[in-house]
Parts: C-alpha cells; structure tokens; sequence
C-alpha cells in the first residue's frame, strides 16, 4: 500500500475537525494532491509510515499549522521547505536527517521542534540539545532556526562575495576586451597610415620618373644641334689598297686602247698589209663571223648596221 484512502477510504473520512491522522497507514508517498484540497487540515500526522522522502510540491501545503513526520526513513526534507512560513510544532524524531535545508530559517512561526534520534551533522546537533519536554523542544526551535539563519547569512555572504567575484572577474574580462579592441584599432590605424604612406610614396616615385622620361627628349633635342654645328663629321675609314686600284685601273684603260687603236690602225691604215696586223685581221674576222650566228647577236649588229 502506498498511499492513504487505498487501506482506510477516503481522506475526508479521517478528517476530524482540523485534524488528519494518516499515521500508521504504511504509506510510501505523500498524498500531496488529496491533501491540498483540505486546508481546513491544518494539524497533519503522518508519523509511523515508510516515507524515504517528500516531494517538493509538499512545501505548497501553506496552510499545515502542525505536522508530525516522527517514526519515518526521511533522509532530507526538501529546499523549499521554509515554504510552510505558518508551520509552529514540528515533529521530526527518529528519522534518517543529516542536515536541514537552508529555507529552513524561513519557519518564523516554529515555536516547537523534536530532531531527536537523528544522525544530525554534530555542530547541528549540538544547537538543537534534546527535546524531553516542552520547554527543552520550544528551545531547541529558537536555537535551530537561529542556527539556520546564521548558516542562510553566512551562505548569503559567500553569494554576494562570490557575485562579486564574478562581477570583478566581468569588469576585468570587460577592461581586457576593451584594451584588446582599442589595441586592435590602434593597429588597424597604424596599418592603414603606412599603406597610405606606401602609396605616397610609390606615388611620388611615379612623378619622378614621368618628370625624369619628360627631360629626357628635351635634353637630347638640345644636344642634337650642337653636334651638327659644332661637331666635326666623321671622316670615313679610308679604303685599303685604293692606290692599287687605281693604278691598275688605269693599266687595263691604257691596254684597252692599246688593244683598240692597233685593231683601227690594223683595219683602216696602211699598216694591214704587214704580217702582225694580217693576223690580227683574221682573229677579228673570225670573232666577227662567229658572233654572227647567234641569232640575237645578228639581230642587233643589224640594227645597229641599219643606224
């Protein structure tokens, strides 16, 4: 059996007044959903049953004024368990409880608490003492929840240093981004101002050679008359052998009229009859002759016969 109205019916049948007994109901769970829809059970015995633990929508049972969990296996209540601000007596003796949630120090109304027969962390259990009698357990809830608003303080300050931590960690990460992106634009800038200087430069560079290619022809237009009026011109190289040439030029002119004027004086004058002329005579007839069969050699000593 797990739940309560399975073994004794339904839960309103156990309801006397403002009070519900669901101990001793061998129960595994708590039946958070039926009991919710009784606020008027205020006083809530749940003590003697096989409960491990209580599930978190349990701390929505605000209207629970007394509740006995005694005599079960809890092993830790849940973390919002402070949640049930008008809780005044609760019972928790002879459970399995190490520590007690936080939100605890949020049960301002407690007035009476039994953590006896618990094996409670030695410090807590060294402020909670024993709980024999009414005034011994009213002691022991002043104590706890002074306990567990020193432990929720001393929690609350290690949050906010460790908020603050983080926030000097952020404002340090924060810094060194901006340092890195101001770092990056100074670089950027620096980047950008020599390419502008290298553009310049290759600029003026272009200038200078255009003025350097523009002086040029100038230069040499200013040069060229003067190497026509001042200049001497070149003799040129004197030719090899050119007396040589000359002389045996003239040799062959002179043998050439030697050879002609003796041929005229042979054919027309008085001397045709002497024996060197008669030889002479026939080799020029002969030539003559055998000029004459060519065709086009007789063509033109005809033309030229006829003129």
């Amino acid at each position: 059996m797990t739940k309560a109205g399975s073994k004794g019916g339904n839960l309103r049948d156990k309801l006397d007044g403002n009070e519900l007994d669901l101990s001793l109901s061998d129960l595994n769970e708590v039946p958070v959903k039926e009991l919710a829809a009784l606020p008027k059970a205020t006083i809530l015995d749940l003590s003697c049953n096989k409960l491990t633990t209580l599930p978190s929508d349990f701390c929505g049972l605000t209207h629970l004024v007394k509740l006995d969990l005694s005599k079960n296996k809890l092993q830790q209540l849940p973390a919002d368990f402070g949640r049930l601000v008008n809780l005044q007596h609760l019972d928790l003796l002879n459970n399995r409880l190490i520590t007690l949630p936080v939100s605890f120090a949020q049960l301002k109304n407690l007035k009476w608490l039994d953590l006896k027969d618990n094996p409670l962390d030695p410090v807590l259990a060294k402020v909670a003492g024993d709980c024999l009698d009414e005034k011994q357990c009213k002691q022991c809830a002043n104590k706890v929840l002074q306990h567990m608003k020193a432990v929720q303080a001393d929690q609350e300050r290690e949050r906010q240093r460790r908020l603050e931590v983080e926030r000097e960690a952020e404002k340090k990460r924060e810094a060194k981004q901006r340092a890195k992106e101001a770092q990056e634009r100074e670089l950027r800038k620096r980047e950008k101002a020599e390419e502008k200087e290298r553009r310049r430069k290759e600029y003026d560079a272009l200038k200078a050679a255009k003025r350097e290619q523009e002086k040029k022809p100038k230069k040499e237009a200013n040069q060229a008359p003067k190497s026509k009026s001042g200049s001497r011109p070149r003799k040129p190289p004197p030719r090899k052998h050119t007396r040589s040439w000359a002389v045996l030029k003239l040799l062959l002119l002179l043998l050439l009229f030697g050879v002609v004027g003796g041929l005229v004086a042979c054919r027309v004058t008085e001397l045709q009859q002497q024996p060197l002329c008669t030889s002479v005579n026939t080799i020029y007839d002969n030539a003559v002759q055998g000029l004459r069969r060519h065709e086009i050699l007789q063509w033109v000593l005809q033309t030229d016969s006829q003129q």
